[in-house]
């Protein structure tokens, strides 16, 4: 069995140096590994993309949750002020998956890429939308990008006629 933590602030690990950090503080053992949740490291401006490449033989688990960051009315930091979510004043917010800033296309890419095989997960939050659209279009959504690695040999390999 392995245990997947969740990469957010208020975590051991909320971003690429503290998980290696956390990965060094347990030895390196081989079941420690990671939740990937990219909506958490996109709003601290963390590579998000890059914590895949990283970590790949670490991610157990992938949340699909969007995020906007960049928004409010610059009262609030990224530590949300004490705010609620979905307060315009923030300065970022959890976004119905494809409505926000992450860009899950290279998600899939980065995924395939490592040939990361678990679960896509939709976690649905958005304060301002009704929650039955929203994770309808949210599955929807993730459908629509989840694409199955080529594992049969790059374009022009289709013009060998003793591969076909």
């Amino acid at each position: 069995m392995n245990f997947a933590l969740e990469v957010h602030p208020t975590e051991i690990a909320f971003d690429i140096a503290s998980a290696a950090r956390a990965i060094e503080a347990v030895n390196g053992h081989k079941r420690f590994g990671f939740n990937y949740d990219p909506s958490h490291l996109g709003y601290q401006g963390v590579d998000y993309v890059r914590f895949i490449r990283e970590f790949s033989d670490r991610i157990y688990h992938v949340h699909m949750k969007d995020v906007w960051w960049g928004h409010g009315d610059g009262t609030v930091g990224v530590f949300g002020g004490h705010t609620d979510f979905a307060d315009a004043r923030r300065y970022w917010d959890f976004r119905s998956v494809g409505r926000g800033d992450i860009d899950f296309e290279e998600i899939i890419v980065a995924l395939n890429d490592t040939r990361y095989s678990g679960p896509l997960s939709v976690e649905w939050e958005d304060g301002r939308m009704e929650r039955f659209h929203g994770a309808t279009e949210s599955c929807a959504f993730t459908k629509s990008l989840d694409f199955p690695r080529n594992e049969g040999g790059m374009f022009d390999s289709a013009f060998d006629g003793d591969n076909q």
